[in-house]
């Protein structure tokens, strides 16, 4: 599709207000777990040619009058949109079953990403991430669509890929599952972290192909759980989301 095409789609596409609001409590949801900073951002897919982000500002700081913009899966970015906002698109663009996309800044997922070092499925949490997390292995700010190309691409279909010294971005069906697994992705990396610590051998306590797969449900409410969990307190949590 053409950039014009993206564009006249673009048009005919509008979020609703609960969308909206969904994009403003996973923003706050992700700032109160101390998952993003003044830096990060989020958004939601609302069909095959368009995207709703998160306006450009700290996460934490969106308050109920702050509306996300629509951006086109095709297309240039609206202005006012923050560059890496390219991410979403390729991950849009290429991967038609992700409904959400997470770019965050996680304490410990940063820290090992720093030595080039991504957490490996070791326990529950992590099981979502088997085989393991790619790396993109670049510390410069993404702010070309050539690098937004190559993030993609290093992600392929897994659920996350780590940013070397910068981050990560998640991806999943929907925004309420990609918000779980960026808390999952950092837990990974906070059990990862501390067992290095403690003199674990890489490839001690990693968990099978046939484990992880097994471990790895969505059944139970786990991600309506976790959803519930982050997002409760925030001022426009009424009633279900």
């Amino acid at each position: 599709m053409s950039a014009a095409q993206g564009e006249t789609a673009m048009a005919f596409t509008a979020a609703s207000l609960e969308q909206q609001r969904l994009l403003r409590i996973a923003a706050r949801s992700l700032a109160r777990a101390n998952l993003v900073h003044a830096y990060g951002h989020c958004s939601l897919r609302l069909d095959a040619h368009a995207f709703l982000v998160c306006t450009a500002k700290p996460m934490g700081l969106i308050t109920p009058a702050d509306q996300g913009t629509v951006v086109p899966v095709h297309g240039d970015l609206p202005d006012g949109v923050l560059g890496e906002v390219r991410i979403h698109q390729q991950i849009y663009r290429s991967r038609p079953e992700v409904g959400g996309v997470v770019r965050s800044m996680p304490r410990d997922v940063m820290t090992l990403s720093a030595a080039g070092i991504t957490p490996a499925p070791r326990h529950g949490m992590g099981s979502y991430f088997s085989p393991g997390v790619p790396l993109w292995d670049d510390v410069q700010l993404v702010r070309s669509e050539a690098q937004a190309v190559g993030v993609a691409q290093a992600m392929a279909d897994a659920a996350a890929v780590v940013m070397r010294g910068n981050g990560a971005v998640v991806a999943a069906e929907d925004l309420q599952t990609a918000v779980g697994l960026t808390w999952y992705l950092e837990d990974a990396a906070r059990i990862e972290l501390q067992l290095r610590g403690a003199g674990l051998a890489d490839a001690q306590g990693v968990l099978t192909a046939g484990q992880a797969q097994q471990r790895a449900t969505r059944s139970g409410r786990i991600f309506e759980r976790m959803w519930e969990y982050l997002g409760a307190g925030d001022p426009e949590w009424v009633g279900a989301v």
